[in-house]
């Protein structure tokens, strides 16, 4: 499959020969663009049986905060859908399974537009999620033929408009959410020959698909990667212990609702849920490894900041996710605490006395605050700060194959003291 999708990309590179000076400068483009489009191919040619992928190769966006356009080329005549949704004010572009491979600056938001991500939201979808600064809508969205008939181009032209428009485009749409789709029974991850009796652990590679997390400070190695590569490596170690199950609750570059990724932990009747990340700070000079338990209040600012970021995921892939009235939450909140809180601090401890002499942590390094992800009310959970991309010595050892292992050694470690522990006390 890989030389069919290289033959989509190069076979709109040969016709430059012999074109004008603008049409060269344009397939020129396009060679760039596949040059930067790996990864892409990568995932369009993983798994034969997906139905093959669309491929958005190109794209640009002008305008100012009055009128701005957005383009995306692709290599075959996309369908699509969109989708307004506020607080905050945001168009939702559905369409089915895409490849990305143009580079990042090429969609950097301007105009009307403070953020834009794209990515896949499941096997069968992507989206694009344009934040507006202020109310906005699409005068114009169409596809249409490029010039030369090789390929097709999204068009998206948005105008500002008023609050009373804008509410009143949210309120006459009729919509469906792919994340939101109903998954068939055996969807869902579950753990491998799983006996009874077997300590079950959900491993959670924080991010995925169009949610990518913090950028490396040096590499720009999405967050997304770097988690996934440790869930897999502390996955498999766990998985070579005598009575442990562990599982990913995503194995692919893949989004996931911060509520679906708890859910999947309690339907597989998890013991344990280790949510892996590795973000970004302003100030460059902080690393080392955090633990986070769940707390209706922060320890500190720094966990704060980082719990609000964290909570966006949802937000940030465009789900319109109903907010939970704070009763509900504050239920929620309190059956954590009081029938899980304390494994989940009793967790934390264990990871951090493995890590002790071990691994650079930051000062205090258990921190509290309050995480969505972490609110499995049934499944003691923590999540894992593994250091962060904002520091160039903590970003060369989140690459390092060799550190991934060392992490998922010491974590191993970590879970069978808690287990042990947990037996001993009659749990």
């Amino acid at each position: 499959m890989t030389d069919r999708v290289c033959g989509r990309l190069f076979k709109r590179v040969r016709p430059a020969a012999g074109k004008s000076g603008k049409r060269k400068v344009r397939f020129v483009g396009v060679l760039a663009a596949a040059a930067f489009s790996l990864q892409a191919i990568i995932a369009l040619a993983a798994d034969p049986k997906k139905p093959e992928a669309l491929l958005a190769y190109g794209a640009r966006i002008i305008g100012d905060d009055a009128r701005t356009r957005v383009v995306i080329d692709f290599d075959r005549q996309p369908s699509f859908s969109v989708h307004y949704i506020a607080n905050p004010e945001r168009i939702v572009v559905d369409l089915p399974a895409t490849a990305f491979g143009f580079q990042a600056k090429d969609l950097a938001a301007r105009g009307l537009f403070k953020d834009i991500r794209y990515g896949t939201m499941d096997e069968g979808s992507a989206r694009i999620v344009l934040s507006a600064v202020k109310p906005v809508k699409l005068a114009t969205a169409k596809v249409q033929a490029d010039e030369d008939g090789r390929g097709y181009r999204l068009v998206l032209d948005a105008e500002m408009t008023g609050k009373e428009e804008f509410a009143a485009l949210v309120k006459a749409q009729s919509w469906s959410d792919p994340a939101d789709r109903p998954q068939p029974a055996n969807a869902m991850p579950a753990p491998e020959a799983a006996k009874p009796g077997d300590f079950i652990i959900a491993v959670d590679a924080g991010h995925g698909g169009i949610d990518t997390g913090a950028i490396g400070v040096d590499t720009k190695t999405e967050e997304k990667q770097v988690t996934l590569a440790f869930a897999k490596a502390l996955t498999d170690r766990l998985n070579r212990e005598h009575g442990i199950k562990a599982f990913l609750t995503r194995s692919e570059d893949e989004f996931l609702s911060l509520a679906e990724r708890v859910q999947i932990a309690r339907q597989n009747h998890a013991g344990l849920f280790i949510s892996l990340h590795a973000d970004t700070l302003k100030q460059k000079d902080i690393r080392g490894a955090t633990v986070y338990t769940i707390s209706d209040k922060a320890s500190d600012k720094l966990a704060a900041d980082l719990a609000e970021r964290e909570n966006l995921s949802d937000q940030i892939a465009g789900k319109e996710t109903a907010a939970e009235p704070p009763e509900v939450a504050d239920i929620l909140l309190d059956l954590t605490r009081r029938e899980t809180q304390a494994f989940s601090i009793s967790l934390a401890e264990s990871v951090l006395g493995s890590f002790k002499d071990q691994i650079s942590t930051i000062n205090n390094p258990h921190r509290h605050a309050g995480f969505q992800v972490l609110r499995a009310p049934d499944v003691p959970s923590i999540l894992l700060e593994l250091g962060f991309l904002s520091n160039a010595e903590d970003e060369k050892l989140l690459l390092d194959e060799k550190w991934r292992v060392k992490i998922a050694e010491l974590l191993t470690d970590a879970v069978k003291r808690y287990r042990s522990s947990v037996v001993a006390n009659g749990g």
